[in-house]
């Protein structure tokens, strides 16, 4: 029991950089105070003392702001940083290293029995205000952003965004960016956000138009090529630039549309 706690404290030195020794972490830190409650209240529902566990669960969330069903299943080294407005359903389940920040919900799409909450593996973060709804698990290492609200599995290691929740999926091939970012210089313009890991839907856009574009440009060299070959004196002209002013009203610096 004592190396559980004794794991739970590093924890929070490993994930909250305010943290500043043992004594405060201990006696300050509701996440902290939410967990070491739940454990008990666990073990007396495993057991069978089903009223004294919702009991021991309903004092946890007066004490700390965060509820926790007793029936819930929490892996080691769990982190809840801030933790007001958490809720943890009956059946969710969570792995090892799993991080949630304040109003986090981990809920249920269904009245019916059995299975009806999520299940997060290993190593999981959640943003603060995310909902994660169902009985469907959450990979191991995946990331869902803040305020989003997620309804279906997320892969290990992927990110969700949004509502509904959408997987960002990161760019794999480095040599389409590269194309990308040539692109854009070529028409001197900076598209600022043009990464496929952005969730912002203008910056998707405009990587599809650059894509475009430069399938467009391959095309009109290929041709200017052939007909230098059958003699012809075509010579193109300079494309004009594309400046940046031009964009202000659509595409800010942050890469996410104007107001």
């Amino acid at each position: 029991m004592f190396e559980r706690m004794r794991e739970d404290i590093q924890s929070v030195f490993h994930r909250d950089p305010a943290a500043r020794n043992a004594f405060e972490v201990v006696t300050c830190y509701p996440g902290l105070h939410a967990i070491w409650l739940h454990r008990l209240a666990h073990g007396l529902w495993v057991s069978g003392w089903k009223w004294l566990a919702r009991l021991v669960s309903n004092f946890g969330r007066w004490l700390t702001g965060i509820e926790i069903h007793p029936g819930a299943k929490i892996g080691r080294r769990f982190f809840i940083d801030h933790g007001m407005g958490i809720v943890i359903g009956e059946t969710a389940e969570i792995g090892n290293d799993v991080t949630l920040y304040q109003g986090v919900t981990l809920g249920g799409t269904s009245w019916n029995k059995g299975k009806r909450h999520p299940t997060l593996e290993d190593g999981v973060v959640v943003g603060a205000g995310a909902k994660v709804l169902g009985p469907f698990t959450v990979g191991a290492g995946a990331k869902i952003g803040s305020n989003a609200v997620v309804t279906k599995a997320v892969p290990a290691g992927a990110t969700a965004v949004g509502i509904p929740g959408r997987i960002i999926v990161k760019a794999d091939d480095d040599e389409q960016e590269a194309k990308r970012q040539a692109m854009a210089e070529k028409l001197g313009f900076d598209a600022y956000g043009v990464g496929q890991d952005m969730p912002d839907p203008v910056a998707r856009a405009i990587g599809q138009l650059l894509d475009h574009l430069h399938g467009v440009d391959g095309r009109l060299e290929g041709i200017c090529g052939a007909l230098k070959n059958l003699g012809s004196d075509y010579c193109a002209e300079e494309l004009p630039s594309l400046r940046d002013e031009d964009f202000a009203g659509v595409v800010k610096e942050s890469g996410k549309p104007a107001a």
